[in-house]
């Protein structure tokens, strides 16, 4: 789903059933396929990738570590100024922390990562 795709608010991506931090809005961009997508999460130790071959395609799912959500997926097209990858995710698999709500939702020591990465 895309619930998550116009959002342009400053925040924080958690699990929606964990709550573990996963993307910032600092790292979110358009890339124009109907879905949010970020050029990296958090932490690489946050996200887990695996293999996918459902559907008859080859892809790498994206899963959160500490809850084994399913997120979306990643793919190696994202802008290369940037890493070049784009994780595909399932707005319904997130939860969207406002900025001004971080430190009072406990997600404080992310806030750096919000206001002060874009584009790093």
């Amino acid at each position: 789903t895309g619930e998550y795709l116009y959002n342009e608010a400053p925040g924080l991506y958690v699990d929606v059933v964990s709550g573990e931090p996963l993307f910032s809005s600092a790292d979110k961009y358009d890339s124009g396929s109907g879905w949010p997508a970020f050029t990296r999460p958090i932490d690489p130790e946050f996200v887990r990738q695996l293999r996918d071959t459902r559907h008859g395609m080859i892809r790498t799912e994206v899963r959160s570590t500490c809850g084994d959500s399913h997120l979306g997926h990643v793919f190696p097209d994202g802008p290369p100024d940037r890493g070049g990858l784009r994780y595909c995710i399932n707005s319904a698999a997130l939860r969207f922390i406002p900025l001004e709500e971080m430190e009072a939702e406990g997600y404080g020591e992310y806030i750096p990562l919000v206001t002060g990465r874009k584009g790093a």
